[in-house]
Formats: structure tokens, sequence, C-alpha cells
């Protein structure tokens, strides 16, 4: 299985420290936090890696270089002009389109399985399952973009976008953590022209594919999580991790 990470973000909300270094080699717990993700992936025997690059992208490239000092075969794919999550996604398709890949956040810890949640997905696409999305429960999950879960993992609400012949159907309100599974014909649901414009898998890509009755499911996840975009963030997670409220089984 192949994946692909995210890490051509700007880093806004972590200025000034992002205007001099990209957002994936900020340290969280003394490494950078790009190497959570490709741990986590290692750990899982997913080698097969391409990660975005634009904002000071040769800096990443620098450090990582070809991956086998991680013991990883990584491929860039490089953005000249930023393409957002969906237009990076389908940048990289001659690279993804073979086969069920994975796609991760570059600021995010998470301490998943990642053997539970392909299985999870293999089981769901037996039932024509296109996407498998890690979710999880938040009090602020409308304020990030919340969607709604059956008791069997079907996602019947995206943003604004819902099933509309389900809706007496018993629901749990979710959040995205930020790490997927997908089918390639995700790409199906990407326009010819998407190719070169900016656009987002989460606002435009997966409402679209609900819509069109595409059967799109979440694996609620309850462990540890963390967004490290910003840094009370990055804070919060190191002292997690220095007092030991949470671990990373991959590290």
């Amino acid at each position: 299985m192949k994946a692909m990470v995210l890490a051509a973000g700007q880093g806004t909300r972590l200025h000034p420290l992002t205007e001099r270094i990209p957002k994936a080699l900020v340290p969280v717990a003394g490494r950078p936090m790009i190497e959570y993700s490709l741990l986590l992936l290692k750990r899982y025997g997913i080698r097969d890696i391409i990660i975005n690059l634009h904002h000071l992208g040769d800096q990443i490239e620098s450090y990582l270089g070809d991956g086998a000092q991680l013991g990883l075969q990584i491929t860039y794919s490089k953005e000249p002009e930023l393409l957002d999550t969906g237009g990076g996604l389908l940048k990289a398709k001659p690279f993804l389109q073979g086969a069920t890949f994975i796609v991760i956040n570059t600021d995010v810890l998470i301490d998943l399985s990642l053997s539970e949640l392909i299985e999870f997905h293999t089981k769901n696409t037996k039932k024509g399952a296109a996407a498998t999305l890690v979710l999880r429960p938040d009090p602020l999950a409308d304020q990030y973009g919340s969607m709604d879960i059956d008791s069997g993992g079907r996602i019947h609400r995206f943003l604004q976008a819902r099933i509309a012949s389900t809706l007496s159907v018993p629901t749990t309100k979710l959040m995205f953590t930020g790490v997927q599974v997908l089918e390639p014909r995700v790409f199906d649901y990407m326009k010819p022209d998407d190719r070169v414009r900016k656009f987002s898998t989460t606002k435009d890509t997966y409402p679209r594919m609900l819509l069109h009755q595409e059967r799109l499911f979440g694996f609620r996840f309850d462990g540890f999580w963390q967004d490290v975009g910003t840094a009370s963030r990055i804070k919060e997670a190191e002292e997690s991790l220095e007092a030991g409220k949470a671990t990373l089984h991959y590290l």
C-alpha cells in the first residue's frame, strides 16, 4: 500500500517560526513533526510514500532525501502554487491511482492502529466503500467541521452534504482527524480542470461524492490525537507525552 503525507501548507498559524522553516520540520518533542506520520506508516509496513511540497519545500526534501535513512522510499510532488488537499492529491494521482492508499496530514499526532483502520476499510469495500475517514468525538466538532455516522460507520452527513433518504437514521456527530484511506475512484470526483486549481477534499470532493451516493465511512477513534498546527497545541502535545498522559506506540 502507498501513502501520501500532506506537507505543502504555509504554516501561517505558526508564524513567525514558519517564515524560516517549513511547518513539517517544526520540532515537536525533539523531532520534526512530519516524522510522526512517517514513522506511523513505517510501523505498518507502508514505506512507499509521496510528500507534496510548496512552502520552503526544498528544506523538507533536503532533510528527508529519498527516505532511506528512515527505511522508506520517498517521492516528492512539488507544487509551484499551493493546491490545497484536493489539488495536491490530484497532482499525485499517477503515484497513487493503482490501488487503495492512505493520506495523512503532517500536523497531527495520533496513536492509531493502521491495521485496524485498514481492516475496517477493507470490510466495508464489500459494501461499496470509496473512502474511510478516521473521526473522533469533540465538543467543538461543529466549529471545525463535523460529520454524522450511523452505528455501522457509514457517513450520512459531511459538512452540509447529506444523504437525503436516511434522515431518520440515528447518527453520531464526529470530526475529522486528518487520516483517511481512499480507493482510486476518489479521482473520478475530481473534474479534469481541477488539475490546475486549488480545491479541498473535505469541502469539495467528499461532499460531492456523498451527493452522488458514494459510500463514505467513518472509523471512530477515541485514543490520543493532537493537532500540532499552533505553538500552544505543540506545547500541549509535548506536555502530554512528557507526563506520560499519552503515548505513541510506533516510536
